[in-house]
């Protein structure tokens, strides 16, 4: 990249800074149009996260590996496949039912209630479901993959991706984590 990389943003036509402040705008997951945005901005100073051995490392790695490759597949408001694209809760329902055969329910609130261990974030363990939202309300899941991280399906126009749990916008809106993987 040159140094003049800043200026060919500046001339950039306007209407592609527009569509690009639409697009970080837009955001949801199921949740009833409720806005999600990532704040991809260098993460705040990190916790201390823990090293915990899952109670499954076989179910864990899986889930693990199953939702790491799906990072990069379209978002799209209540799909639930690859080829149709993710949205947060749909996500989540793929990859516990492709690799371990598990029914978990399909909305963000539904799986902050439902049945499992509820943990503190120094319990994290590869494949827990990390939950967001605000005033009490959960409205966005993930899958926690270690050291901080998780992978989800964000926002419209976006794609699956892997994010940190200490990013601005995650930590302020982390509700908690719960574990589904007995």
């Amino acid at each position: 990249m040159t140094a003049y990389a800043p200026a060919a943003i500046l001339r950039a036509p306007r209407r592609w800074l527009l569509l690009l402040a639409l697009a970080s705008v837009l955001a949801g997951c199921g949740g009833g149009g409720k806005s999600v945005r990532s704040n991809v901005a260098t993460p705040v100073p990190s916790r201390d996260w823990g090293r915990n051995a899952p109670a499954d490392p076989g179910a864990s790695n899986s889930v693990l590996m199953r939702a790491i490759s799906l990072v990069g597949t379209p978002y799209r408001y209540g799909g639930n496949t690859p080829q149709s694209g993710f949205d947060c809760s749909g996500l989540v329902n793929y990859v516990y039912d492709d690799m371990l055969r598990k029914k978990l329910p399909r909305s963000s609130s539904a799986l902050a209630a439902y049945q499992g261990e509820k943990i503190t974030p120094r319990q994290l363990t590869a494949g827990d479901l990390v939950f967001f939202g605000s005033g009490g309300q959960v409205s966005h899941v993930g899958i926690y993959v270690g050291d901080g991280r998780f992978v989800h399906a964000p926002s419209s126009g976006g794609t699956v991706r892997l994010d940190h749990l200490d990013g601005a916008y995650w930590r302020d809106h982390y509700t908690g984590a719960k574990r589904v993987i007995e």
